[in-house]
């Protein structure tokens, strides 16, 4: 009997293809894992500005009476409503009546590829695809609001790609995100990219950085939102960039795929780096004085790897710092490397900080020994986060002598932390030792909010967990707290980490697991839960 036929590669290219056979991999394995990998790509971009599932309709209070009071609105209503819908949605608006012909050239036009797609997914049908970009980008004299082109391989499409690029530069793109489909993973962004001077955020996805030797002469003045998701860069690129970007206030980095590289911010407007799953060698803010926010989520690092080091200059505002993991994290300041089992000096203190977050396994002893001194170095923080990772060889349990005898005093846990969550939490004998500690030093606590981890990842069950915590003696908790209780289905580490999480300025502590409404009232995500203790 003939074997069954195998779906299409979506992903893989004829040469990867062969070099994995010959490697003695099935390419097959291949193309669904960087079908993954992609997924998650996706989640690291923007959403466009556009409504894909709404029709424009009129209100009909009473019976129509044939007039046409849409085609009466202003030009610049109707050029805001074209600028809102799919690029083929807008388009089709020239037909509804005379009023609307001359509206879709001159509205700003928003052009995602998806939208031109047959709706499959993953992509099959990329040159059709392609070829309705090209048709629309000479068609439309610009400007174009926002432009996503994240459907098609561009490996072989360089020289179309390098017209887009000087098309998009002519008419005036503000939002770009360019996102190609590997494989290969290499393929080199043409230098085109440096010619659009009016861009206003911009996101790479999987492409070799374009040479910055490039950048000579170039700025990018209107540049606030950066995003590099899995770019192959040189030391140097990314500082460069950034150096011609005066108003770039968003900087993230969504992994890396090329060996470790050493990131040296200098910046008089930047607000938030994010540096989410990625390798790096060392991150240096040594000029920033207007940062406020530095998150680090999902490090590469292996366990044999060289911790990451992060070394904090001159950062005057800097108020929210996470994740910070003591097993894949070195912190220095400008005067000293900070190691475990140091006495915290003024100049090892990041004084500004007010929201801090952990990532840590409570059951590595290497670990646990940083955790300490780390606090020390944020004397002033106000609300801390921890999340419990999971240990999959523990070497050491604590106990509650070592936090109460070898420990000692720490000012911020004494005198400062008003908010506390513990995430991921299993009911492990080491994670209630540190509690038991915490709450028996924290003298200003008001509020602590332990969430359970899912249980299908754990060895105990949720009532388990809850007697853990119920079972903890409170007879020496330094204050009288709300504590609060909850149980997760969510996936195993707990819930992904995205760009657009850390980079909302509204979301005054986008780490929190909760948010605290009133005395005994908490918001879980998107659900509502009442303290459970």
């Amino acid at each position: 009997m003939a074997s069954r036929s195998r779906a299409p590669f979506t992903n893989v290219d004829p040469q990867t293809e062969e070099d994995a056979r010959r490697r003695g991999f099935d390419p097959h394995d291949l193309d669904s894992s960087t079908e993954q990998f992609m997924s998650l790509m996706y989640t690291s971009l923007p959403n466009p500005p556009v409504y894909t599932t709404t029709h424009l309709t009129a209100h009909r209070s009473a019976p129509s009476d044939g007039i046409d009071r849409i085609s009466g609105l202003s030009n610049a209503l109707l050029r805001d409503i074209v600028s809102r819908l799919p690029a083929k949605d807008a388009a089709r608006t020239a037909v509804l009546a005379t009023r609307w012909r001359g509206i879709w050239h001159s509205a700003p036009l928003v052009l995602v590829d998806t939208h031109l797609s047959d709706g499959i997914w993953p992509p099959t049908d990329t040159l059709s695809v392609a070829a309705s970009v090209s048709r629309i980008l000479a068609a439309h004299p610009g400007p174009f609001r926002c432009v996503h082109l994240i459907y098609s391989r561009m490996g072989a499409r360089q020289t179309e790609l390098r017209r887009w690029l000087r098309l998009l530069a002519a008419k005036g793109v503000q939002e770009l995100v360019l996102l190609n489909r590997p494989w290969p993973v290499d393929v080199p962004l043409p230098r085109t990219l440096y010619s659009i001077s009016t861009l206003t955020r911009l996101y790479i996805g999987v492409w070799k950085f374009p040479d910055a030797t490039g950048l000579r002469g170039v700025s990018f003045p209107h540049l606030r939102e950066l995003g590099l998701c899995s770019v192959m860069v040189e030391n140097g690129d990314i500082e460069t960039f950034v150096a011609r970007s005066p108003v770039l206030e968003i900087l993230n980095i969504h992994g890396s795929i090329q060996g470790r590289v050493r990131l040296w911010l200098v910046s008089n407007s930047l607000r938030c780096v994010q540096v989410c799953n990625s390798k790096m060698e060392s991150i240096a803010l040594v000029n920033a004085p207007c940062l406020e926010r530095l998150i680090l989520s999902d490090s590469m690092n292996r366990d044999n790897d060289k911790c990451t080091r992060v070394k904090i200059g001159n950062a005057p505002k800097l108020r929210l710092f996470g994740y910070l993991d003591p097993g894949k994290y070195a912190l220095e300041t400008p005067a000293t490397v900070i190691k475990a089992g140091m006495e915290a000096t003024p100049s090892m203190m990041l004084t500004t900080v007010k929201i801090l977050s952990f990532d840590v396994c409570f059951g590595v002893h290497k670990d646990i020994n940083m955790m300490p001194t780390f606090l020390r170095c944020f004397p002033n923080v106000e609300t801390l986060h921890i999340k419990s990772a999971e240990c999959d060889q523990p070497t050491g349990n604590l106990n509650l002598r070592y936090w109460e005898d070898q420990v000692g005093p720490i000012i911020s846990v004494q005198y400062r932390i008003k908010v506390m969550t513990f995430s991921e939490f299993r009911g492990e004998q080491y994670e209630l030792n540190f509690l038991q500690c915490f709450f028996e030093s924290a003298r200003v606590l008001k509020n602590a909010v332990i969430t359970m981890a899912n249980p299908i990842f754990t060895s105990l069950s949720v009532d388990e967990m809850l007697s853990s915590v119920h079972n903890m003696s409170d007879e020496k908790w330094a204050s009288k707290f709300l504590l609060s209780v909850s149980e997760s289905n969510g996936l195993e580490g707990g819930r992904f980490w995205t760009s657009e999480r850390g980079a909302n300025f509204s979301d005054e502590d986008p780490f929190a697991p909760v948010k605290i409404l009133s005395s005994t009232l908490f918001i879980l995500f998107s659900s509502i839960y009442k303290c459970t203790i």
